[in-house]
């Protein structure tokens, strides 16, 4: 079933203008306040992400994404005891 999903969320981004790329993140990653000077998608195929954007808490679970404008602070971290895999989706220039 994830592959179904992944393969629809890598398809929905792809044609929206972005170029994606799969990662795993094992259970216990966590990444501090941090900024991109790109903007972005995350999205999740699988396990539970946590991203808090500027201040706002999101828990992303299986089809759920975020966008992560440019610069926007941001913390991220794995929920639970599932590695999550996730789709890191960057506007093409």
């Amino acid at each position: 079933m994830s592959e179904d999903l992944e393969s629809a969320l890598r398809r929905r981004l792809e044609a929206a203008g972005y170029v994606v790329t799969r990662y795993v993140y094992p259970p216990g990653t966590f990444f501090p306040a941090h900024t991109h000077d790109v903007d972005k998608i995350d999205a999740v195929v699988s396990g539970t992400f946590e991203i808090v954007l500027e201040g706002r808490r999101h828990l992303l679970g299986p089809g759920d994404q975020v966008e992560v404008p440019r610069g926007a602070v941001h913390t991220a971290r794995v929920v639970g005891d599932v590695p999550v895999v996730s789709l890191d989706a960057v506007r093409r220039v």
